[in-house]
């Protein structure tokens, strides 16, 4: 398994759970089991502090389990639908509209998207195509998808740039609020904050990686966090296991990975469930979660401090292979998937 940027640019993120994954009867859940609810940023809405990833409800062996997910999530007191225009074909985003169409239950849900366009009219087209696949006339939350190349704040901000869409539709009613995502450098990260701020604008939230191995190595939580808290931005958190690849190093749990990143100060931590087991699994840590001592911390983070090296178990920030928008570009400039 090697780390050399690009080196797996044609190999695809892991599909599907891993081996030794629980099953749905795996885990029996508490009944009277209560999911914690967190501040988003800023905003004055309170979100679930599991959230349910876009990219693996695609991965869900039919329409109709994809269905039942979103169905049991909710049921169980998730609040919090991460998706995106490209996931999947849009195959994530039309899963989701479809379960949320039912009895009410978009209401109750606070559904986000991302939009790869980084201008304004590319932008404009992916999002109409978002609320129709979302079967919705307002999306809560709309992120620049994908900010891991250092100009990419500046073709945000850029006369023609997509922060014109965002503005725009924000105004016309189509969006509540918007963020960023980005899973490569904390550098790019803090630069997209910079070129924000010098533009006089202010994301309410981020995504960015939080797992137990990236307090080792080039860290979003100790380099970018702060600063989010510091600027009263939401905090979510993705890439809890690494797509499973930090499970297959061994040294740490599918439970204590998401507890770790439960600890941190996430307002939500996204993570993906492509069957029951595995988001029954998430639900279990969520309603038994006490935040890790500080003791208990230092033991974790000693025992993944090898596993951590180089970014081998975190590829989306050492390879080409999460890059959804290295390997399509197009997607930056079109609305065609």
């Amino acid at each position: 398994m090697g780390t050399r940027r690009g080196f797996l640019k044609t190999e695809k993120p892991p599909q599907g759970p891993l081996p030794g994954a629980p099953g749905e009867n795996d885990i029996e859940l508490p009944a009277n089991g209560t999911m914690p609810r967190r501040p988003l940023g800023r905003t004055g809405v309170e979100t679930s502090a599991i959230g349910l990833g876009g990219y693996h409800l695609g991965l869900a062996s039919s329409d109709t389990e994809a269905m039942r997910i979103v169905h049991f999530a909710q049921d169980q007191g998730v609040t919090f639908f991460d998706n995106c225009w490209d996931y999947n074909d849009g195959k994530s985003e039309e899963r989701l509209g479809r379960a949320l169409a039912e009895g009410g239950r978009r209401a109750k849900a606070f559904v986000m998207t991302k939009l790869d366009g980084r201008t304004k009219a590319a932008a404009a087209q992916q999002l109409e195509q978002s609320l129709k696949r979302l079967k919705t006339d307002v999306i809560d939350l709309v992120q620049i998808h994908e900010v891991i190349r250092m100009n990419d704040a500046e073709r945000v901000f850029a006369a023609g740039g997509v922060i014109e869409t965002l503005v725009e539709a924000q105004k016309a009613g189509k969006l509540r609020f918007t963020g960023f995502t980005g899973h490569k450098s904390p550098a790019i990260h803090l630069h997209m904050l910079e070129v924000a701020k010098k533009n006089g604008y202010h994301f309410d939230t981020v995504q960015l990686p939080i797992n137990v191995l990236d307090a080792h190595y080039e860290s979003f939580e100790k380099n970018v966090v702060p600063v989010l808290q510091r600027e009263g931005i939401a905090v979510l958190g993705m890439k809890p296991m690494g797509s499973g690849l930090i499970l297959e190093s061994g040294a740490v749990r599918a439970d204590e990975c998401l507890r770790y990143s439960l600890s941190a100060p996430t307002s939500v931590v996204i993570t993906g469930c492509d069957t029951m087991g595995v988001l029954k699994q998430a639900l279990q840590v969520a309603y038994t979660f006490k935040p890790l001592s500080p003791q208990e911390r230092q033991a974790l983070l000693a025992r993944t401090t090898k596993a951590a090296a180089g970014g081998l178990f975190e590829q989306f920030k050492t390879t080409d292979r999460f890059d959804g928008t290295t390997q399509n570009p197009k997607w930056l400039e079109t609305a065609q998937l």
